[in-house]
């Protein structure tokens, strides 16, 4: 079953003193209706509390709400789904422990990643970084849009219909030129967290994910 995949993710981050629910409520109200949120190094009883303030933010404005990496605590609160980074459990135990009708995505450089992450049955794949971002420690190579020409060529190729969305640093104007490689998607933090008027990028990141679209309809 394919499940909805948004095209637009939006990633959670703690800024200028807000928290990682400030923020997401703050991209909500300006028309996010994807949220992962992205909590490092926590111990379990705040991580979760930040969750479910976070959940119900989402649950207010019907947006879809990810927790990065924590599976047990998606399981627990019933959370929409998952993102894997490649440290983290394994899809398929992800699967066992979520269940069918839970969204999983997982994080690729490589096209031996996505050929991992397909196998193991996930619903989407982060694929990155485009270019350099302050957002994530431990980056992995940039691939830049070369990287990601080759790569979703690779995966067209390969008869790969897992929908892929780019992560790193992406601007607006990165939207064309990164569909016209294939992928589905992008997801982004920074640039809507830092932004004065939140919803005018949201909704340029939108129109020009829909232009793309439009054009190749």
């Amino acid at each position: 079953m394919m499940k909805k995949i948004a095209k637009l993710h939006y990633i959670t981050q703690v800024l200028n003193g807000k928290s990682h629910a400030e923020t997401a409520e703050e991209a909500c109200a300006a028309g996010a209706d994807w949220v992962q949120l992205r909590v490092k190094d926590q111990p379990y009883e705040l991580w979760k509390e930040e969750a479910l303030q976070t959940q119900a933010i989402c649950k207010t404005y019907g947006s879809t709400f990810l927790i990065n990496d924590n599976v047990r605590l998606a399981a627990e609160i019933d959370a929409d789904g998952v993102h894997l980074g490649k440290t983290d459990m394994s899809p398929v135990e992800a699967r066992e422990l979520l269940g069918a009708d839970k969204i999983i995505g997982g994080t690729a450089n490589t096209f031996e990643d996505v050929q991992q992450l397909v196998a193991a049955g996930v619903d989407y794949i982060g694929l990155g970084p485009f270019r350099f971002t302050s957002t994530k420690e431990n980056l992995s190579p940039i691939l830049g849009l070369s990287g990601y020409g080759l790569l979703l060529h690779q995966c067209q190729m390969a008869g790969i219909k897992t929908p892929i969305v780019a992560i790193g640093g992406i601007l607006a104007a990165d939207i064309a030129p990164l569909l016209a490689t294939g992928v589905y998607g992008v997801a982004v933090s920074s640039v809507i967290n830092k932004a004065e008027d939140k919803e005018q990028v949201i909704q340029q990141f939108r129109q020009e994910l829909l232009l793309v679209a439009e054009t190749k309809a």
